[in-house]
């Protein structure tokens, strides 16, 4: 019966294991999250971020989306400002499998190697910052940091950027606020 309610924990667990994204949040302990209830884009931020026009309305998008789905709403007079950062770097993987045979401890010579192969990979590491800032005291209140591995795919581009999106505002608000 106890192996009953442990395999849907373990599959959880191995379902969350395989995820590319990892995520990190920091935040201001003193601050009372519960006051936010309306936010803008930080226009003079985004239009700095060193990324396609393209890829910047598909993340503004996907945040759109998540804090509306929280109860916020876009506002001209906002209570929080939304600002965005973005930073890649490449991922070089060399891996060597040999496979052979011989006599003898240590290095050297053997004349029944069967052979061998080196495969080298390379990947695009990205991080997506999502800065909440306080409009009114124009100080950062929250950060969520998202990093994984990039694709080039259009199809699969969109898909990715809402799942780094959704993984990151999922830890705003704070569980834990102002105590």
């Amino acid at each position: 019966m106890k192996t009953i309610k442990i395999v849907p924990l373990l599959f959880l667990f191995l379902l969350s294991a395989c995820s590319s994204i990892r995520v990190n949040s920091d935040y201001d302990s003193r601050v009372d999250f519960s006051q936010y209830k309306t936010y803008a884009f930080h226009k003079k931020g985004i239009d700095r971020v060193a990324l396609s026009e393209l890829d910047k309305k598909r993340i503004l998008r996907a945040i759109d989306n998540e804090l509306t789905n929280k109860g916020m709403s876009k506002s001209d007079n906002p209570d929080l400002l939304v600002n965005i950062f973005t930073k890649e770097r490449e991922q070089i993987d060399v891996n060597q499998f040999n496979m052979g045979w011989g006599y003898g401890w240590g290095w050297g010579w053997n004349p029944y190697f069967w052979g061998g192969n080196s495969y080298v990979t390379s990947s695009t590491q990205g991080t997506l910052y999502i800065d909440l800032i306080d409009a009114k005291k124009k100080e950062l209140i929250w950060e969520g940091e998202g990093m994984g591995i990039l694709t080039e795919n259009r199809k699969e581009k969109e898909k990715q950027i809402n799942e780094f999106v959704t993984k990151i505002l999922a830890q705003f608000p704070p569980t834990e606020t102002k105590k």
